[in-house]
């Protein structure tokens, strides 16, 4: 007898597979979670007034120093990093944890293995945080439906650098800071 899954399209409707057959697999690998629209990301960067960086590195040629650096310069959000490890990062106090740090943030930013990402939202739950924000290259789908279960609003397998300065005119279609301001194209 060969084992089978059950298993849900998107159109509703559920059929049965061979566990070991390549739809099954293909299935599997699908990602069903979506997240908030490009709108409700806007409103979130908008709406928010802190952020705190979880995973945050003082190595300058990590990508959370990057990130954490233009946040610092870009934008008018109080930033926070968060790492055991680390005393100053960015020329910042580092904290800890979560619950170390002197407000709830708005918005916290990770910077963790897809792992480690459900018990970041047990932290981020725990301090009464409403918005975990998962940078890009990292998805955890059960964390992510987990979070929303529990109230929070989860932004997951983005960059929050790249989607601030998209939704305020900082890149254009490579993804570079183009310094230009207008709806002209260079050159005409």
């Amino acid at each position: 007898m060969t084992d089978t899954v059950t298993t849900q399209l998107t159109n509703g409707l559920t059929c049965e597979l061979p566990s070991s057959s390549p739809l099954a697999k293909l299935l599997r690998s699908q990602r069903t979670w979506v997240g908030p629209t490009a709108r409700e990301r806007q409103a979130i960067l908008r709406g928010a007034t802190s952020v705190a960086v979880v995973g945050a590195s003082p190595n300058p040629s990590r990508s959370s120093s990057f990130v954490g650096t233009y946040l610092q310069q870009s934008t008018d959000l109080r930033v926070y990093f968060v790492n055991p490890r680390a005393d100053t990062i960015l020329g910042q106090k580092a904290y800890p944890d979560l619950a170390s740090l002197p407000e709830v943030p708005d918005i916290v930013d990770v910077f963790r293995k897809a792992s480690d990402i459900r018990s970041v939202v047990d932290d981020v739950l725990a301090i009464g945080a409403k918005t975990i924000w998962v940078q890009l290259g990292i998805y955890d789908e059960e964390a992510a439906r987990y979070g929303e279960e529990n109230g929070l609003t989860v932004v997951m397998d983005r960059c929050m650098k790249v989607e601030h300065a998209r939704f305020n005119g900082g890149l254009n279609l490579m993804g570079f800071d183009t310094g230009v301001i207008s709806a002209k194209k260079a050159g005409r």
